[in-house]
């Protein structure tokens, strides 16, 4: 068995450290998750946690950990009497991102249900990891129906496998820890809001802590047994003092001047319901126990707020966590209020007014003065990228645009986006399995033995199941996509002040991506190239940020934009063969700069047509006089043309546009 890095031997990191230890003091906490860039420690002191553990108390022989103290009544191994039990180390269950649902929630043997009537439940992971920490390393990358495993096991306390009128339940009570890289992409909200703490890390700049790190990581991969031997004495120290919180903790006491100042916090930062809230008093209870208090202090509800909150007050994907502390002392001090032991003061503060307002935003100004450039009616300007150049112009404010679809059924990665056969969804029909089966189709199943029972010698009820009368569900249900945008960023755009809307579109089909769980690309072309402002990636913010610094101007090489588009896909089709994709391209249709623009463009759109590449073309031209090149590039690419105002889900209501399709039509 390999030795794990001691815990006391993980150099800084004292936020991630101290969250990962209040939820040893109290797994009530809710977990943690652990954001940061690669390489800063994050699975290595989690994986260090376990070992800091009180061992648990289980029923001999349960394979569900049962408390022999209080058995569960419902567990598929039972009854259980009460007694003393078996003590064995707290576990921790590593689950991979690619694991399957019967992996994770445990298989149940339909062949031997039909045949026999017997319950064979071979348990999964969530068995495994009860009473103990469940851990998902890049749990942003999780698919989505294990997501919503997790959700109703960490909800419920327990794990249910349901298949054909057959069900099973036993008791899932973990502790939730997660890791990520956010450049990798975000995690959707209903999952988020299931980690009590969330932790932001960062490698340090230090050198002297950075020579710290290497001394130490180098010493452990040299010899790991006798490294941790030298931190054995503070491992024991900190274990001590896990069990002495966890003692300690029904003594403490919340009074009601904390619980006042951890409502106010919650109100003035605006979070979404009312986890956050009891997230907050447990972990102020637990910070005061892990310094050995009976009482909650104020810096005790301040920590727990910088631990509990970051990850509640987003309002949407893009919006950096964190928290303004200036105002969370501004608010704790507001609402002080008198000692616990004091008497109530009825002329005490509780009149209102709310926290202070957020800081106002910068004003949106502008862009004004880009002067068009030559092909666009204006006077002529000198090609290059540097030309004419512009400063970034602000996003206008996203709204909820219309359902994109790639035409077809598709067999990518789940989403929410396109058609596809799917593990997950609504069941189509009935096939026979490929391997194990995992979708019992039972009225197939039953079809095809039914004609073979008397051959069989049923004399029973029940009917003789062989093998091959199994029948697979065929389901069907939603893929992501990867919808790569290709931006036109000339001075066409900024001459008449429209990147401000045209970004406001891309920002707001960033939204509708990061909803329907695609990858997103980013090609811009300006002056007289195009570059990949951003490579294929399940990040979403990452491509927001790249475009709100998206600067403008020079001419207009709409040929060398399609055709960075078409290379990235070539690449991109080798990676991930599965995965379809959709083609965004936001332009007013104008083609300038060197030889037979308009004639190039022309060509390289219709290597989209031929492969068949799903595409739409986002028409940002504007003015009385509109010439309809966009139309025409859509059609050479073989989709269709949206203006900016019919992207709006609201221009037509009930609209669904497929990329496509041709018709249009009005609720």
């Amino acid at each position: 068995m390999t030795t794990p890095f001691p815990f006391t031997a993980v150099v800084g990191q004292d936020d991630l450290r101290l969250a990962l230890l209040l939820n040893a003091v109290s797994p009530a906490v809710g977990g943690v998750l652990v954001r940061g860039e690669k390489g800063t420690a994050k699975s290595t002191a989690v994986r260090a946690l376990s070992a800091l553990l009180p061992e648990v108390a289980v029923v001999p022989g349960c394979r569900f950990s049962c408390d022999p103290a209080s058995p569960d009544p419902s567990c598929p191994d039972g009854p259980h009497e009460v007694g003393p039990g078996a003590h064995r180390p707290a576990r921790m269950v590593e689950l991979p991102v690619g694991a399957s649902e019967d992996r994770l929630v445990g298989a149940l043997d339909i062949e031997r249900a039909l045949a026999e009537g017997v319950k064979a439940f071979e348990p999964g992971l969530l068995a495994d990891a009860h009473r103990g920490i469940l851990y998902v390393d890049e749990v942003n990358l999780l698919h989505d129906h294990l997501v919503d495993l997790l959700l109703d096991a960490a909800a419920m306390g327990a794990s249910y496998v349901e298949r054909e009128g057959v069900s099973v339940r036993h008791a899932a009570r973990f502790l939730l820890v997660g890791t990520m890289n956010p450049e990798e992409g975000e995690l959707r909200p209903q999952l988020l809001d299931r980690f009590g703490l969330t932790v932001e890390v960062a490698a340090s700049r230090e050198p002297d802590q950075r020579v710290e790190v290497v001394r130490r990581r180098l010493a452990y991969d040299d010899d790991p047994a006798g490294f941790a031997a030298r931190w054995a004495g503070e491992e024991a120290a900190v274990r001590q003092r896990i069990v002495a919180a966890r003692e300690l903790l029904p003594q403490v006491r919340l009074g009601d001047g904390a619980l006042r100042q951890i409502a106010a916090t919650c109100a003035a930062f605006e979070v979404d319901g009312m986890r956050a809230d009891i997230v907050m008093a447990r972990t102020a209870t637990a910070l005061a126990a892990w310094a050995g208090r009976t009482d909650v202090l104020a810096e005790d509800v301040r920590q727990a707020a910088l631990l509990a909150l970051p990850h509640r007050r987003r309002r949407n994907p893009f919006d950096a966590p964190g928290l303004d502390e200036d105002k969370l002392d501004r608010t704790l001090e507001e609402f002080s209020g008198e000692s616990p032991d004091d008497d109530p003061d009825p002329d005490g503060p509780g009149g209102g007014g709310g926290g202070p307002a957020p800081d106002a935003g910068p004003q949106g100004g502008g862009d004004t003065g880009a002067r068009p450039e030559e092909g666009d009616g204006g006077e002529p300007q000198p090609s290059g990228a540097g030309a004419g150049e512009q400063p970034a112009a602000r996003a206008a404010e996203p709204f909820r645009t219309k359902a994109l679809s790639v035409p077809g059924i598709g067999e990518g990665a789940a989403g929410r986006r396109s058609r596809a056969r799917t593990e997950h969804g609504r069941t189509t029909g009935a096939r026979r399995p490929r391997g194990a089966l995992t979708k019992l189709h039972l009225a197939a199943t039953v079809q095809a033995a039914a004609p073979h029972q008397r051959a069989r010698g049923r004399s029973g009820p029940g009917l003789v199941i062989r093998r091959d009368d199994l029948r697979q569900a065929a389901r069907e249900g939603r893929e992501g996509n990867l919808v790569l945008f290709v931006v036109d960023a000339s001075g066409s755009m900024a001459a008449r002040q429209r990147m401000s809307a045209v970004k406001g579109a891309v920002l707001s089909l960033l939204l509708d991506a990061y909803q329907r769980r695609d990858k997103v690309g980013l090609v811009t072309f300006r002056g007289s190239a195009a570059d990949v402002a951003l490579p294929p990636t399940s990040s979403v913010d990452a491509a927001a940020a790249r475009l709100e610094s998206l600067p403008t101007g020079g001419r207009t090489p709409l040929a060398a934009g399609l055709l960075k588009a078409h290379e990235v896909l070539r690449v991109e089709r080798l990676r991930d063969p599965a995965r379809r994709a959709l083609v965004v391209v936001v332009t007013d249709g104008r083609a300038t700069g060197g030889p037979e623009p308009v004639a190039l463009a022309g060509r390289a759109a219709r290597l989209f047509a031929a492969e068949q590449v799903a595409s739409v073309v986002v028409d940002c031209e504007s003015g009385p006089v509109r010439l309809g090149l966009a139309g025409q590039l859509a059609a050479e690419l073989g989709g269709t043309a949206v203006t900016l105002d019919e992207l709006r889900a609201d221009a037509i209501a009930g609209l669904v546009k497929d990329v496509q399709g041709t018709s249009r039509r009005a609720a």
